[in-house]
């Protein structure tokens, strides 16, 4: 007898698929690629490589999973085949199905990308559309505002000034291990001292990973004093996800920290090549965004204990600026560029409670050092 092969996750390979279906994914991103109206009428930016990536790995992953819950694959014959609202109801029910009660944000999410796919790509009837809107709308009901539990626990841990204070200073001993493997371990110390400059960065200007990732030297991290003077991060519209320009002025602290890696060690990651990147990556270019956020988040929990990812550094800073500036979300949408002050609210009006809570400890603890006293009086 012979074991018969494990049937994977994955399912069939994407070659396998309809050509036709295959073809209408392709002309969909050479679409999104190019500059182009939105169904309002709006003019769009050409979508960045990094999002063709993401939108093709989506919708091969959305094509895989319909053949998985029981779609023949040969019925897939065109992207409008694909998003036709019963394949669409048959998989976001499914993972409603396993969500449970709630359905998660991956699913809302999915149905707002499928009807954004249909839109833009042009390739359903105005009632199967509005079918599609209206699953939309369903789920987008169960959409919480604020953050979500485990970004919240994250939270809750950062407000400690013990614990934000061994992040602040994790590029210190970073660069101290740097040091000591510099020399008979050079490309090694180079990483480490990558992960400190970057932790010294996000904690003063806690940007996007693909930001943080494609930092060039002499364009986006300058010094407009001159050689003696402290850096200013900068990031032109056109390069941030919202469009918004972003502008911080790094301190000495993190000037230096800098400086120390890009003559130390970045020469070492460089290997001759000459490329302005802060973060050279392996092969060329730049550093790639999610295994750098990767290292960055395995190193950080090695020396301070705290699992945090880079995203969620934006989370941090945000609930630590508030701390100590409650209700001042003006500020908070200006560092973290979001185009609306709005989406800034949504998000860290919960902190609030966390606030009143520490605010209503100080005013006990008044009362009751005034009860002591007075206790303690003859």
């Amino acid at each position: 007898m012979i074991e018969p092969p494990l049937k994977t996750k994955d399912g069939p390979r994407w070659e396998d698929f309809p050509q036709q279906l295959q073809t209408d994914v392709a002309a969909h991103l050479r679409f999104l690629a190019k500059h182009r109206k939105g169904h309002n009428g709006r003019h769009l930016r050409a979508c960045k490589p990094s999002t063709l990536r993401t939108r093709r790995t989506d919708l091969i992953g959305f094509a895989k999973k319909a053949v998985r819950l029981g779609v023949p694959i040969e019925d897939l014959t065109s992207l409008s085949a694909l998003l036709a609202p019963e394949v669409v109801d048959l998989i976001l029910d499914k993972e409603w199905e396993v969500n449970g009660e709630q359905p998660k944000t991956s699913t809302i999410d999915r149905a707002k990308k499928l009807v954004a796919v249909a839109r833009s790509a042009n390739c359903l009837t105005d009632g199967q559309l509005t079918q599609l809107d209206e699953k939309r709308a369903v789920l987008k009901q169960y959409r919480k505002e604020g953050l979500t539990q485990k970004n919240l626990k994250l939270i809750r841990q950062v407000l400690n000034s013990e614990v934000w204070g061994r992040v602040v200073l994790c590029p210190d001993q970073l660069l101290r291990q740097a040091r000591l493997m510099k020399d008979r371990a050079p490309v090694r110390a180079a990483v480490i001292a990558q992960v400190a400059v970057a932790i010294a960065i996000l904690v003063e200007a806690p940007i996007r990973a693909a930001n943080l990732a494609a930092i060039k030297l002499g364009e986006n991290l300058v010094k407009p004093g001159g050689p003696d003077t402290s850096y200013l991060l900068v990031f032109p519209d056109y390069d941030v996800k919202n469009q918004v320009d972003l502008s911080f002025e790094l301190d000495d602290y993190v000037t230096a920290v800098i400086d120390e890696y890009v003559h130390d060690h970045r020469p070492a990651t460089t290997r001759g090549a000459n490329e302005d990147w802060l973060f050279p990556g392996g092969d060329g270019g730049s550093k790639n965004p999610h295994l750098f956020g990767i290292q960055i988040t395995g190193r950080i929990q090695k020396v301070t204990g705290l699992r945090i990812t880079l995203h969620q550094f934006r989370h941090a800073t945000a609930a630590v600026y508030l701390k100590d500036h409650p209700g001042d979300y003006a500020t908070v949408r200006r560092f973290l560029g979001h185009h609306n002050i709005r989406t800034t609210v949504r998000f860290y009006c919960g902190l609030e409670t966390i606030q009143a809570s520490r605010l209503l400890n100080e005013v006990v603890r008044k009362h009751r050092n005034v009860g002591a006293d007075e206790r303690d009086r003859p």
